[in-house]
């Protein structure tokens, strides 16, 4: 099998014929489904599979237990995802292990092959949950209050799926037999592309952050109540968007985005009663990204008072910078033949682990650098020099006893 046919098996899940592309959200049908494959893939390699509680799937070559090298990536996607970003680690971590198999190496540590949950965060506001939890990055209370766009919150969420709420949580345990983790996943960007190279190692994570903007104003009858005066927060919400474009062209390396909006009530005869924005910036420090705020929230206040409007802003995630292990990114860098070392600005489960161990990133180039978009894409060619080139990584980590 190969990483093109093991992604096949699971092109029809998830599909969203609204927004285009995948939606695959934590816990719901398709991320469930795909729950599934994992399991079936693993069985095949004869692989051991379990769930911690936190709702991280591990396969397992070999018995658990100290010097584990891990690797993978997720499963769920944005809403009207493309087809790679999570799923392409994956299915190359099980393609690694499979050709490792087929040559008849076997391990001298163990190896993991993991699926981090809600690393999105798109269905309860929190990028790379599952990881979160697992080091104890955030409490389980905050984590089972958490409410997703339809009013359920996790733990209603939770018990749905048959699992359980008194398991989630810090696992440091777990995190303790893991000597290293390293993650493939397809480049957001076009530097590969522009260098001609199928593969490249993560240097580092921009800093990232999330807040909500609460803007509220004043409902009345879209027909009835006259244009001066009025106290709109969605005219107020889009001179907001505005603001974070101009702070972040200020800053040339910088991010500024609002990519989600939630309109009350909603109805297109009304004049709505309150906005509800996010608001997503990344740059090179977390000092810049402090920076950025401040100066995107002032500016948003004046606009949102111009329009007699209220703001509320409440930040709902920060992701440091994120430096990776250097020693460990070289090392790869060499087992892939000389791979160069690029930044990103994407949050990965990598990231989060990369402080209580050495961690890494594989990156596989995208022809069309576009991500989180139906247009994301990588050849196929490269997806199995991917593979290959992990394979030859696991061969390289776990090919050797603990010291």
């Amino acid at each position: 099998m190969s990483v093109l046919e093991r992604l096949e098996e699971i092109s029809g899940i998830g599909r969203d014929p609204v927004r285009g592309g995948y939606s695959r959200h934590l816990l719901e049908p398709a991320e469930l489904a795909l729950r599934d494959w994992f399991r079936r893939s693993a069985r095949e390699l004869e692989l051991a599979v379990e769930v911690d509680g936190n709702g991280n799937l591990w396969a397992w070559w070999g018995d658990p237990g100290p010097g584990v090298i891990a690797t993978g990536s997720h499963l769920d996607s944005v809403p009207g995802g493309g087809a790679y970003d999570g799923p392409l680690g994956v299915a190359s971590s099980f393609e690694a292990v499979a050709l490792l198999r087929a040559e008849g190496w076997r391990p001298a540590r163990p190896i993991a092959i993991c699926a981090f949950s809600e690393e999105e965060g798109s269905r309860f506001g929190m990028p790379c949950l599952g990881a979160r939890l697992l080091a104890g990055e955030i409490t389980p209370e905050a984590a089972l209050a958490r409410v997703d766009s339809g009013g359920v919150t996790l733990a209603d969420a939770w018990r749905q799926a048959g699992m359980d709420v008194s398991r989630i949580g810090p696992d440091r345990d777990r995190v303790a037999l893991l000597d290293t983790f390293v993650e493939l996943h397809v480049e957001q960007g076009l530097d590969l592309e522009e260098r001609g190279l199928p593969l490249a190692v993560a240097s580092a994570i921009m800093a990232h952050g999330r807040w909500r903007l609460t803007i509220s104003g004043e409902g009345n009858h879209a027909g009835t109540t006259p244009m001066p005066g009025r106290r709109d927060p969605v005219v107020a919400a889009s001179a907001a968007a505005l603001a974070v474009r101009d702070v972040a062209l200020e800053h040339p390396t910088a991010r500024g985005t609002v990519g989600r909006i939630a309109v009350t009530p909603n109805g297109t005869n009304v004049i709505a009663s309150r906005v509800d924005a996010w608001l997503d910036i990344r740059a090179h420090s977390d000092a810049q990204v402090r920076a950025q705020l401040d100066s995107t929230v002032a500016l948003i206040r004046k606009c949102v008072a111009a329009e007699g409007c209220v703001l509320d802003v409440r930040e709902e995630s920060f992701s440091p910078l994120v430096a990776f292990d250097q020693p460990l990114t070289e090392r790869i860098a060499g087992v892939l033949g000389g791979a160069p070392s690029i930044a990103t600005g994407a949050g990965h489960d990598a990231g989060v682990l990369s402080a209580y161990l050495p961690a890494a990133m594989i990156f596989v180039r995208n022809p069309t650098g576009v991500s989180h978009a139906p247009g994301e894409t990588a050849r196929d060619e490269d997806c199995e020099v991917g593979a290959r080139g992990l394979a030859a990584v696991l061969r390289d980590l776990a090919g050797k006893p603990i010291p």
